[in-house]
């Protein structure tokens, strides 16, 4: 009788990859540490099931926070994003619009919390400037009249997608270290103390293989205290919080806008480009694969934010999205907003392994300091004695990434007439060499990339249409090219409205309704996507 794939040993060939470190998890915090070792010298292999950023860091307010948030109920992570906002602002300026940020108060919130604000602020070490009421209106006219207190901070706006895909590009450059998507950890082979191989599938074909290192690295976000019980350890205990934000269809704001109070729902307003993302909320969950925001999470959000930007109530909203973020537990039965945004780095060696450890936790503006702490541990492991230094050379700025930047399209306009090299995307003027690009520098085990892979690596299908009329014109542009043949591309077209529909349906309302009836002419009417195959939730319920 033939051996399972996990029943066959783990045996050098055609069927296993062999690297120093394996990293499992391609969020921002894995691509970190894939530069972090490969500055040393280390050869690596980044993994993740989906693709870059598909958990927390690819769905989030995309803020740089400069600590204020956390400056009354966690000091710690206020002073570590602190620190690691005014690096990220010298080492990654490609990545950062530096914005600024207020935190405001309105008639209704506890001045007592706001008039000790700065003291809170002064204990972290951050900057605070307060402004007056009449200052802060001229500053952002959309503010609530109603405003009564208002402090400036060192805020920022960061792309999470072009610093994943900035360090990745590095660390390819450096030593030609691997990054593999649509690869699925499945389970270890453990011998004395040791994992001696990963068993991995290929998500795309199914097919089963090995990957053997000397250190493995579990840097899956939300999905570490699964990948941690696969090699038997007990000891990564994680809270689950969802959070819910919305996209606007128009920047409303220069700065990013909190609301000065404890943490709470709707209180962020971040710009980013052309729109500004609004949220979150905070709502335990234990359901990691089919996170969608909900009606109410949009209503809660929109009611809170507009007590301090009245015009968000009538706003336009051209998406909501929802992730999962990772928060370390102290104890059962904590509430996600009390729960403190610091990281943990878990070594396992209680657990009986010493080639394993687990980095959890933390921010998207922290992920630098828990790459630098991980790989610490990885290199004197291995004997290397190389010192961390992504805290003084810079992120360098790749040509292939800059099609992620929000807000470039009017740098581009002069393209538009350019028969040599059309726009494929008009909302955020992604033209064909942008999407040429991005397809030669695809990853070795992307053998066919994805319209949502390529959305990921550019702005492609993130204007007010969603992706509606460049969904298809990139898909036939890749079939003139002969990238796409038979119906992979109508295959891969329907998936990218499917992801985009899920972030529409729950701000269908005024001009985002008319935008969804045309998407349905469309991509029913016109190109009968919905009857491609029997597989196809989304298609089903379109309005």
């Amino acid at each position: 009788m033939s051996q399972s794939p996990l029943d066959q040993p783990a045996v050098k060939g055609h069927n296993t990859l062999e690297t120093d470190v394996l990293i499992i998890g391609g969020g921002v915090t894995g691509a970190g540490i894939m530069r972090d070792l490969a500055l040393r010298g280390l050869h690596t292999l980044l993994i993740d099931k989906r693709d870059l950023c598909a958990g927390a860091s690819g769905g989030n307010h995309g803020l740089l926070h400069s600590g204020g948030r956390y400056v009354s109920n966690d000091r710690h992570s206020a002073i570590e994003c602190r620190i690691e906002n005014e690096i990220l602002k010298r080492l990654a300026p490609q990545c950062v619009e530096q914005t600024g940020g207020l935190f405001v108060a309105v008639e209704g919130d506890d001045l007592e919390f706001a008039e000790k604000f700065p003291q809170f602020c002064a204990a972290a070490g951050i900057s605070c400037t307060e402004i007056g009421p009449n200052e802060a209106l001229r500053m952002e006219p959309l503010l609530s009249e109603k405003l009564v207190k208002a402090y400036l901070v060192p805020d920022a706006t960061v792309d999470p997608f072009r610093l994943a895909l900035e360090n990745v590009a590095h660390a390819r450059l450096l030593n030609d270290s691997i990054y593999r998507p649509h690869t699925e950890i499945i389970d270890f082979r453990i011998d004395n103390g040791k994992i001696t191989a990963a068993i991995c599938r290929d998500n795309r074909t199914g097919v089963m293989f090995n990957i053997q290192a000397r250190q493995y690295v579990n840097a899956g976000g939300a999905w570490a205290m699964n990948i941690a019980q696969k090699a038997g350890c007990t000891d990564v205990n994680l809270l689950y919080s969802k959070g819910t934000l919305l996209v606007s269809h128009d920047r409303m704001a220069g700065h990013v806008i909190n609301r000065l109070r404890p943490p709470a729902d709707g209180d962020i307003l971040v710009p980013g480009g052309t729109v500004s993302v609004l949220g979150t909320t905070s709502v335990h969950t234990d359901n990691l694969e089919t996170v969608r925001p909900t009606v109410a999470e949009i209503d809660r959000n929109v009611m809170e934010g507009a007590a301090m930007i009245p015009a968000l109530a009538t706003a336009r909203y051209i998406r909501a999205f929802s992730r999962v973020r990772p928060l370390l537990q102290s104890s059962p039965g904590e509430d996600g907003r009390a729960a403190t945004r610091g990281f943990a780095l878990l070594d396992h060696t209680s657990q009986g392994l010493t080639n394993f450890c687990t980095i959890t936790g933390g921010k998207l503006t922290t992920f630098r300091l828990m790459a630098e702490k991980t790989a610490d541990l990885v290199a004197r492991r291995l004997g290397n004695t190389q010192a961390c230094t992504t805290d003084s050379v810079a992120l360098p700025d790749g040509d292939a990434c800059r099609w992620t930047e929000p807000g470039a399209a009017p740098r581009y306009w002069y393209k538009a007439n350019n028969a040599d090299d059309m726009i494929l995307c008009e909302c955020e003027m992604v033209p064909q060499s942008a999407i040429d690009e991005i397809v030669k520098c695809a990853p070795g085990a992307e053998a066919e990339m994805t319209l949502e892979a390529i959305a990921l690596r550019s702005r492609a299908g993130k204007g007010p249409c969603q992706g509606s009329f460049c969904g298809i014109r990139i898909a036939s542009y890749l079939y003139d090219r002969g990238y796409y043949r038979d119906t992979t591309g109508l295959t891969h077209m329907r998936d990218f409205f499917n992801e985009r529909f899920k972030g529409m349906r729950t701000v269908i309302w005024g001009r985002q309704a008319a935008q969804m009836e045309l998407a349905e002419a469309l991509h029913c009417g016109l190109l009968g996507l919905d009857n491609l195959d029997s597989d196809c939730p989304e298609m089903a319920i379109l309005p």
